[in-house]
C-alpha cells in the first residue's frame, strides 16, 4: 500500500472491520504495521490475526506510530471505546470511521477539533471485496491522508467521495441500505415467480441469478442502466408488458423515492 508508512489500528474487528483487514493483507500491507483491538473478535477473524501474526489487544500506550485509526465498533460502543484510545491523538493520525450514525462533530468531541476525521457508510458486499463506500473529510485531513483513506477503502471495493457531510445520510439511504432493497427485490421476483406457477425453489433459483447476473453484467459492461433495460426490452414484448406495470406513474420509481426520503430522514434523526 504506498501512501502507508506506519502503522494502521483496527478499532474493531468484526464482520466489516475483518473484511477491511483481509483486504490490506491481500493488498500488501505487512502484518507488522496492523494493530487489532478486539476483545472478541469473530473466530475467523480471529484466526486470521494469529496466523498472520497481527499484533492483537497490545497496550495503546505501546503504539507509537498510529498511522491511520480505523474506528469500527458498534454505534452503541463507540462512546464507551473511543476514550479508551484518545492518547493515540499524539502521532497526529487519520481517524476514519465506518461506524454508522456518528458524525464529524462527535469525533471531534472525543479527539479534539484539530483532529483528522473522515466518516464513511460502506455497504455490506464489502464482505466480498465488491461494495462501494462513500467518505466525507473534516477541514483537518491532509490530501495525503484523502489518498491513504481511499486506498484503505478501496481494499473492500470502490470508494466516492462526497463534498459535504450532510449527503452521508442521502448515501446511507441509497447504498448503505441498498442492499437490502436489492434482496427484497429477489424476494419479491421470486414470490412473483411462484403465484404465475412456478415451484418455490426454482423460481428462487431464477430470481437470485437473474439479479446476481444482471448485477455483474452492469458492473462488467459499464453500460448505462437505461441502456441496458432498453437492450432487453423488444417493442410490445414481454419485457415491455411487465415495464408498462413497473413504470406507471404509481410504479417503482415514486415507491423508491419515497422509500429513501424515508430512509435519509431516519438517517439524519439517528445522526449523533
Amino acid at each position: 500500500m504506498r501512501a502507508l508508512t506506519g502503522t494502521l489500528v483496527l478499532v474493531g474487528a468484526g464482520k466489516m472491520g475483518g473484511a477491511m483487514m483481509d483486504g490490506w493483507l491481500k493488498a500488501g500491507v505487512e502484518p507488522s504495521q496492523i494493530v487489532a483491538l478486539d476483545p472478541s473478535p469473530p473466530p475467523e477473524i480471529a484466526d486470521l490475526i494469529k496466523s498472520r501474526g497481527i499484533r492483537h489487544n497490545v497496550p495503546v500506550a505501546s503504539i507509537v506510530d498510529a498511522e491511520a485509526i480505523i474506528l469500527a465498533v458498534k454505534p452503541q460502543l463507540s462512546d464507551e471505546v473511543l476514550p479508551g484510545i484518545v492518547a493515540l491523538q499524539f502521532s497526529k493520525p487519520l481517524f476514519l470511521s465506518i461506524i454508522a450514525g456518528k458524525t464529524i462533530a462527535s469525533f471531534e468531541r472525543h479527539f479534539g477539533a484539530d483532529a483528522a476525521i473522515i466518516r464513511t457508510i460502506p455497504n455490506t458486499p464489502a464482505a466480498i471485496g465488491r461494495g462501494i463506500t462513500a467518505m466525507a473529510a473534516n477541514r483537518n485531513v491532509s490530501a495525503k491522508q484523502i489518498a491513504l483513506a481511499e486506498e484503505l477503502l478501496s481494499s473492500i471495493g470502490e470508494v466516492v467521495k462526497v463534498e459535504r457531510e450532510a449527503m452521508i445520510d442521502a448515501c446511507t439511504a441509497v447504498s448503505g441500505s441498498g442492499p437490502a432493497y436489492v434482496f427484497y427485490l429477489t424476494e419479491c421476483l421470486a414470490a412473483a415467480g411462484e403465484h404465475v406457477g412456478l415451484p418455490a425453489d426454482l423460481a428462487m433459483k431464477l430470481a437470485r441469478a437473474t439479479v446476481a447476473g444482471s448485477g455483474e453484467l452492469m458492473r462488467q459492461s459499464g453500460i448505462d442502466a437505461a441502456i441496458l433495460r432498453q437492450n432487453v426490452t423488444s417493442p410490445k414484448g414481454t419485457t415491455y408488458a411487465a415495464l408498462q406495470v413497473l413504470m406507471a406513474d404509481d410504479g417503482m420509481k415514486p415507491m423508491f423515492e419515497k422509500a429513501i426520503a424515508a430512509a435519509t430522514k431516519r438517517a439524519k434523526e439517528l445522526a449523533s
